[in-house]
């Protein structure tokens, strides 16, 4: 399923090109795996439980597909540990084993994915 995701990515990537606002790449990828048929939830909010609480703390999964893949968007001018981290945390507290963190903001895209797999790259 990522393989497929990461296709879909691309094709977004090449029909806008880098230096768009995060938001415009996140409308663009929900459309299209829509279209593909997959089930994907757009912001999805992602509560912190603490001490047996859910606490509403403004967490939001930019893309979460099939209940299974993380996926944190980004145009930026490089991704960094805090994006890594971000990822990480959606991933601890949805219990997901699967995230893919995007950054648009590059000239070819396979230079802004990284896939994060039960915690780790």
């Amino acid at each position: 399923m990522a393989n497929k995701i990461i296709g879909m990515a691309i094709e977004v990537h090449k029909g806008l090109g880098p230096g768009l606002l995060e938001s415009a790449y996140q409308e663009c990828l929900f459309y299209k795996l829509q279209q593909a048929g997959l089930s994907t939830e757009k912001e999805k909010p992602m509560p912190l439980v603490f001490e047996g609480v859910k606490l509403d703390c403004g967490y939001r999964i930019d893309i979460l597909v099939e209940n299974k893949v993380v996926i944190e968007l980004k145009s930026v001018e490089a991704l960094n540990d805090v994006h890594l981290a971000q990822t990480l945390t959606y991933m601890k507290l949805g219990d997901y084993k699967l995230g893919l963190l995007i950054n648009f903001n590059v000239t070819l895209l396979k230079h802004g994915i990284k896939r994060v797999i039960n915690g780790t790259l």
